[in-house]
């Protein structure tokens, strides 16, 4: 399990407060245990259990506690690690990255920049090739997102 930062629960680590500021009791009551226990609590499901792990939907996934738009499905790709992976976010402004040094080693931890909630991690380096809309291929990140931290909103009626 992650760290939350040291500041406030309501400030971003710059200091800003987040745009959706709620205490944890409000927090405990809006989620589910599971969807506050990785939202709130840095915590990680299960791998290969996820509603969006191998979905094919187009769509804009957005936070499941506030909303904020974070992926776009375009930028969603099969890593075959049990969670949803994206090349990159929606913006970067959606996402705060924080050093998380809790599994003994140092990842970096991806929030949402909206709310402060635990969304995942993002990995580099690790040889995923992304096809870029100028035909360049580059070496891609790997967002990889816990599903109950996301929700889905559909842009096509080609669902799977």
């Amino acid at each position: 399990m992650g760290n939350m930062p040291s500041n406030s629960p309501n400030t971003r680590p710059d200091g800003l407060p987040y745009a959706v500021a709620k205490s944890e009791e409000e927090w405990r009551q809006e989620l589910s245990d599971p969807e506050y226990y990785v939202l709130r609590q840095s915590g990680t499901e299960a791998p290969f259990v996820g509603e969006y792990t191998d979905t094919k939907t187009e769509g804009v996934y957005s936070c499941k506690a506030c909303s904020t738009e974070l992926f776009r499905s375009t930028e969603k790709f099969d890593s075959h690690c049990g969670w949803p992976s994206f090349f990159e976010p929606l913006a970067q402004d959606r996402v705060i990255y924080l050093e998380d040094r809790a599994m003994g080693r140092v990842r970096t931890e991806v929030r949402c920049a909206g709310c402060g909630s635990h969304l995942g991690h993002v990995f580099e380096g690790e040889g995923y090739m992304q096809y870029m809309t100028n035909g360049e291929v580059v070496e891609g990140k790997r967002f990889c997102i816990n599903s109950i931290a996301l929700r889905l909103e559909p842009t096509s009626q080609n669902q799977q």
